[in-house]
């Protein structure tokens, strides 16, 4: 019997740098190989919303794609922000974690208001935070991607950093050494990379918070042919880790 998993693909066509859409990849071919049937819906502007929202995947853009989704992401604003209250997990990326906060202002000095997801606001500099990137996390231990963003994002009082970084990153905004935020379910992070198949911790909690709150428990199906190609994806991805770790900035 098929157990589906609805994933959201967020505005792939404007928000999808450095290789985001290989968060959704990361996703899709884990949630099959624990023997679950991803469905896929990558949602643009005026895009129909799905009858199921499971997991949302979202990735970044430039300012100018920013402004360009920013309307239709304001008439979707309470369906996101409803689905992220009753725990769906969310995964969102550079562009799409500016507007997931309170508000983001422009280098040039424009103002685009966020949806208040995650208590944060972020303002644009001149100059770009960039490089090879690990941090540590209480829940997954070592993360490890790519940042490239001129804008400084700070965290409101009590809203908690998605992880730490040593003294060379930069993180949210090269001053307090936090990058990206948690909300409920919710991760913002500046991680490219893309992040998800260098870092499987991270995919497994998003798939199994969906998977645990659609079905009310997550409970793999895999066969032994299944389990070896998780195995094998995993060490793969360890050697990429080990190898991104020792790159400079």
């Amino acid at each position: 019997m098929a157990r589906p998993i609805d994933i959201v693909s967020l505005y792939p066509k404007d928000m999808n740098i450095y290789g985001d859409s290989g968060n959704v990849l990361t996703i899709e071919r884990r949630l099959a190989l624990y023997g679950y049937e991803p469905r896929v819906h990558a949602v643009n502007q005026r895009d129909p919303w799905p009858d199921h929202a499971d997991l949302i995947l979202g990735g970044g853009g430039q300012d100018t794609c920013q402004k360009k989704i920013i309307d239709d992401l304001y008439a979707r604003a309470d369906t996101l922000r409803a689905l992220a209250d009753d725990g769906v997990p969310m995964l969102m990326i550079c562009g799409l974690y500016q507007l997931f906060g309170d508000y983001f202002e422009t280098v040039d000095g424009a103002r685009l208001e966020g949806i208040s997801i995650i208590g944060a606001h972020t303002v644009g500099r001149d100059v770009r935070m960039i490089g090879n990137l690990v941090e540590h996390s209480d829940d997954f231990g070592d993360v490890i991607g790519y940042e490239n963003h001129s804008g400084q994002t700070f965290l409101s009082d009590g809203v908690r950093p998605f992880g730490t970084v040593a003294h060379d990153g930069m993180g949210n905004n090269g001053e307090d050494h936090t990058e990206g935020a948690r909300v409920h379910n919710v991760i913002g992070t500046y991680m490219h990379g893309s992040l998800l198949p260098k870092n499987p911790a991270i995919s497994d909690f998003l798939i199994r918070a969906a998977v645990e709150r659609r079905y009310g428990g997550f409970r793999p199906e895999s066969a032994p042919a299944q389990r070896e190609e998780l195995s094998r994806i995993d060490r793969i991805a360890q050697r990429a880790r080990e190898v991104a770790r020792l790159r400079p900035r």
